[in-house]
Formats: C-alpha cells, structure tokens, sequence
C-alpha cells in the first residue's frame, strides 16, 4: 500500500478496476454539480490505454475537469518508425532526447531531472491533444488518432537549446544553474543554503550589486552589458559568490525584496509546502484514505473562474471499483459480474 501511494499525484481523483495479468482500468466518476459549476468534460469518457507516469497525469488532468476515465495500459516511443517497438521510459527518453547531455554540472556527469520532466511533459501535450481532439470532434463530427510519445515531447522540449544547434550548429551543454547566455543567472551558496538570482538585464544588474555592496562592478568595463558578462562569466561570478556566502539566505531575502530582481531560495519539500505564496495558490490537497486515512498531495495547477475542479479522491486500491465499472458504466448485469468475479476474469477489492 505504501509503495502505492508514490503515484498518489498521478492518481488523485480517481478509481480502479482490475483483471488478473497485471490489466487494470481507471474510472473517474462524473461528480455532483450545479449550473454554476459545470466542468467543461462532464459526459465526456476516455478510455487511456498508457501505464507508469505520462498518461495517468494526462488523464488525472482531465478527471480535474470532470471527465470520466477507463483505462488499460501500454507504452511507447511512438506508432511508427525504427524505435516505435522499443519499450521507453522516462529517463530512457530523457537520455535519447538529448535532455540529459545539457542537465547537470558544468564538468560533471550528465543528471537525471530530480521528477520524470519527460513523462510529465508528455502527460501534458496528451492533455492539450485530447483537448483538441474534443474540440475538432464538435466542429466536424468526427474523431482523431492523437500519437503521443516520450521521445517527441521531450525533444520538442528542447525549445532554445536544439534551435541554436539545429541554426547555428552550436552544441548544447551543461551549465548545472547558471543560464548559457545571461550572468548572473544561477544559484548562489549563502552560510546557510542557497539563493538563486537572474539579472535580465543591465539595471536588474545593477541593483543586485548595491544590494551585495558592490557598486564598483555597475560601471566596471568587464561587466557593463550582459555580452560581456557572458564573455567574463567565470571572474564575475567569483566576486558574486564570495559576497553571497558571508550573509545567511534569510537576510539576502530581505535584501531582495522590492529590489525589482527575480530571486529565490532553493526550497526543500518542508520549505516548499510551507511558502505562503504555495499555501495561498491551494497547492496541498487532503483526502481520507481508506486503509492509511487522511493524506496530502499536491493540488492542480490551474483553477477556473467558473467552476470548481472535481472533488479530490484518494488514490484507489487495485479492484476498488470493478463491480461498478461493469455494471455502472459496462451495464453488466448482477449475474454476469458474480460470473466474471466467481471465475477470476476479475476481481474487487472490497473496502471497509
């Protein structure tokens, strides 16, 4: 159960049904509302045929906007091509895609991204494509076959990064913090933790050096525009760090605020679930369990003006809703189910 609930953000809201093999079906039940609470895919059903991370966030996301979700699953580096049978996972993909050459320290090894970015961002452009897949549905009255994958996603991704390789044929690299083509931009040490700051532009630089009490550097030819802090990155940055570590982060945010320049401190999970501005965005979700009882998970990302996500439901249990999903939905009749049910073609997993 426990291992279960590291999923728990891919499956909020939703319920399980199962079959023996390893087969298992995902329901979303279409929630109570009113006329001014209507979700935008009420009456909607989706049958997902993806597992592990990238189509259970995609279908967790339209479950948040009323859908209703049957799922199986399968996975894939797309329909065709010479790797469309290979079996793919995130950091497969990531791999592949090229993410993990440019993630990382600068002289150091390549990195994994601390979340699966590849499932996620997949599970993302799913979302948006099923979407459109609705929409074009409404308009002409036919559907469409979406494909998408982790190898695709995660190379379009790629954004800047592969347009200056595919323009310029300039090779990408890892810049661990700091930003390849603006200084200062990277995480700074304090006494005790880290600060990151990104100065755009020239009075964003400014102002960092008369929070830092360096206003020699503002006006210094080394350092006047941001080319050429590009071009004296390794020099600026020395100078930057060696003031940053004698203050404590708490009093560099202080310093910051107001100050017009982006920053921020590197958070750990009791830090980040303690930021005001997390607390005020609903970005913890508590639920009852029904074997470990109450428990959080992150809340959506977006919320709407006009209605209201669907209510949060705990991760479900393998079975939990196989009879309903035959009867409720498959209308199975009573008969049909205990056959199914007395033979091991499914099973329901019965909760107290």
């Amino acid at each position: 159960m426990l291992a279960s609930l590291a999923r728990v953000a891919a499956l909020r809201r939703t319920g399980l049904f199962s079959r023996p093999g390893g087969g298992t079906g995902l329901w979303t039940g279409r929630p109570q509302s009113d006329t001014d609470n209507v979700k935008p895919l009420e009456g909607v059903k989706i049958l997902d045929l993806t597992r592990v991370l990238a189509g259970p966030f995609a279908t967790m996301n339209l479950g948040d906007l009323g859908a209703e979700v049957i799922k199986v699953e399968r996975p894939g580096y797309g329909q065709t091509g010479p790797l469309s049978q290979r079996a793919g996972y995130d950091a497969v993909a990531s791999a592949v895609s090229g993410l993990m050459h440019i993630t990382g320290p600068e002289d150091g090894d390549p990195v994994r991204p601390g979340v699966a970015m590849t499932d996620l961002a997949t599970g993302l452009y799913a979302y948006g494509a099923i979407m459109t897949g609705l929409i074009q549905r409404y308009k002409t009255g036919k559907g469409l076959f979406i494909d998408c994958n982790l190898l695709s996603s995660q190379v379009a991704c790629l954004t800047q990064v592969a347009a200056n390789y595919l323009i310029g044929q300039k090779e990408a690299q890892r810049w661990g913090t700091a930003h390849g083509s603006i200084v200062p931009y990277q995480a700074f040490k304090t006494k005790d933790g880290y600060l990151v700051v990104g100065a755009g532009n020239n009075q964003q630089f400014a102002a960092v050096c008369k929070i830092l009490n360096l206003p020699e550097l503002i006006n210094d030819s080394k350092y006047r525009t941001n080319h050429l802090r590009v071009q004296n990155r390794k020099e600026l940055i020395k100078i930057l760090s060696t003031r940053f570590k004698e203050e404590m982060t708490s009093k560099w945010l202080q310093l910051f605020e107001g100050s017009g320049v982006p920053y921020g401190p590197i958070n750990n999970m009791k830090n980040v679930f303690a930021e005001p501005q997390v607390l005020h965005n609903d970005l913890i979700m508590e639920m009852k369990h029904p074997t470990v009882g109450k428990i959080s998970v992150p809340g959506p990302a977006v919320r709407y003006s006009k209605f209201k996500m669907s209510e949060a439901r705990p991760p479900p249990l393998l079975g939990q809703h196989t009879t309903h999903i035959l009867k409720e939905v498959l209308r199975y009749d009573d008969r049909a189910i205990r056959e199914l049910l007395s033979t091991g073609v499914v099973t329901q997993h019965e909760v107290e």
